[in-house]
């Protein structure tokens, strides 16, 4: 029998290295897993779609975890409540305010995750997206490596992952939008087809922008959350999480409906 130690070794590789050739080729490839991407990730996978979601950070979740300020609670409206009745979710209405409720920020996170990988979806957590891939018009993948190998400046070459669409929740930065429109010169389902940044708060226009702006922005290509505010110009909104999770279920609506044209 095998020593104990290479027991371990050899399941974890040879695990690993099974869902990540199994994750090659997706339906769909998710950059970052913030609250938007996982509510997409959890609702297509459910659907029956092929997802991986991959996470720079080592821990998914975004800025879910920290709440407002480090005070772990965060705040929905009750336009997002069944969302978080779908994914088992506790929350509770503010007596001040009806119609808004505060929840605990870890448990969201958790169970976002929890919800998203158990309905189907993959996450591959340290590892950045480098790269697009962009044949014939469209957007068809994800240029891969492994996150230390970024932040050391190796070099390194990546690997690829090929999609039928690519989904920007990479939030504030829309990174996958930056690549698309600096490098690939892709012009972008905007009024300058170029990124509008985004801008400074105000909740009640950036929670309806949020969804609003939650659209496919060039063939192949999605943003949610705030990713798409910022690819439109919209105004950031804090530590409410409503317009976040119906960002995610409106861009996973949208997804499955072009897969399936």
């Amino acid at each position: 029998m095998a020593a104990i130690e290479n027991v371990i070794s050899s399941a974890i590789v040879r695990s690993y290295t099974e869902k990540l050739l199994n994750h090659l080729e997706v339906d769909v490839a998710m950059v970052g897993a913030g609250p938007s991407a996982l509510v997409a990730a959890f609702y297509l996978a459910k659907a029956g779609k092929k997802v991986a979601v991959f996470e720079r950070k080592l821990a998914p979740g975004g800025g879910t975890w920290g709440g407002g300020m480090l005070f772990n609670e965060v705040v929905v409206q009750s336009d997002a409540t069944a969302i978080l009745d779908d994914l088992g979710i506790t929350y509770k209405e503010i007596e001040t305010a009806p119609g808004y409720f505060t929840l605990d920020s870890v448990e969201m996170a958790s169970a976002l995750i929890y919800s998203a990988v158990h309905a189907g979806a993959k996450i591959f957590n340290a590892m950045s997206v480098e790269d697009i891939i962009f044949k014939g018009e469209k957007v068809g993948g994800l240029v891969v490596n492994w996150t230390p190998v970024e932040r050391l400046g190796m070099h390194v070459d990546p690997l690829t992952v090929v999609a039928k669409a690519v989904l920007d929740g990479t939030g504030h930065p829309s990174e996958i939008m930056n690549l698309a429109v600096n490098k690939a010169q892709i012009k972008l389902d905007t009024p300058t087809g170029k990124i509008l940044g985004e801008r400074p708060m105000w909740v009640d226009s950036g929670e309806a922008s949020t969804i609003e702006n939650t659209k496919e922005y060039f063939p192949g290509l999605f943003a949610c959350g705030m990713s798409a505010n910022n690819c439109m110009g919209g105004y950031r909104m804090g530590p409410i999480f409503g317009g976040m999770l119906m960002s995610g279920k409106k861009v996973a609506g949208l997804i499955q409906a072009s897969l399936e044209k």
